[in-house]
């Protein structure tokens, strides 16, 4: 008779990390930023907190795995499917309004960003600098060489669009529906809001061409 495989937290260590990655989202839902604790997230994920330390070395590293696989930026990889040959633009337009709408579903990266614009906390301001690398990295490598005396001013204008785009999903989700006269709970304010946010690259493009 084969022998039975016991399955359990430490035999199975990616689900266990998983789960307790996950409650870390459950908790930040419902319970917000303040409910992190070390004893709260080991009982929603049904686990042993010493588990907490064994796979990730303390609380601070466990919530700090969970915001960079919820942070858009962290994760973007759109530069693999886009042809770059027109110096990033439709990369650009691609990637915010991917956010624009990304944010809008994620309720636990809006509680994210939200705790960053309201606490000054190590394992927030670690994600914000490795999101500024990541950002770099694409001004550097793509729009860069393509603005060349006006890539700050491109950089500047980018700010502009994703800290609207932070704002608008932010305020739509806790205080209202309506901002300068247009309903982004509904689908035609929204993409007004897309439609504005590929005119505003174009522009900044053709303004450019225009200089050639």
């Amino acid at each position: 008779m084969p022998r039975k495989v016991v399955q359990g937290p430490i035999r199975d260590k990616e689900k266990t990390k998983q789960k307790l990655l996950g409650a870390v989202g459950k908790i930040l839902k419902t319970k917000g930023y303040s409910g992190l604790m070390v004893s709260k997230i080991a009982a929603v994920a049904g686990y042993d907190k010493k588990l907490i330390y064994e796979y990730f070395g303390s609380t601070d590293k466990l919530i700090d795995e969970y915001i960079k696989s919820q942070d858009y930026w962290s994760n973007f990889s759109g530069e693999n499917d886009v042809d770059l040959a027109d110096g990033g633009q439709t990369l650009s337009k691609m990637a915010m309004i991917n956010q624009f709408e990304n944010l809008k579903k994620n309720k636990e990266l809006q509680k994210i960003l939200v705790w960053e614009l309201s606490e000054g906390r190590s394992v927030l301001k670690k994600v914000m600098d490795e999101r500024e690398v990541i950002g770099e990295e694409l001004f550097k490598n793509i729009t860069d060489p393509h603005f060349g005396d006006d890539a700050t001013r491109y950089r500047a204008m980018t700010a502009l669009m994703i800290a609207g785009i932070y704002h608008l999903n932010l305020y739509t989700a806790y205080n209202g529906s309506t901002f300068c006269g247009i309903d982004l709970k509904s689908e035609s304010g929204r993409k007004e809001i897309e439609g504005a946010i590929e005119e505003m690259v174009d522009y900044a493009y053709s303004k450019k061409a225009g200089k050639k």
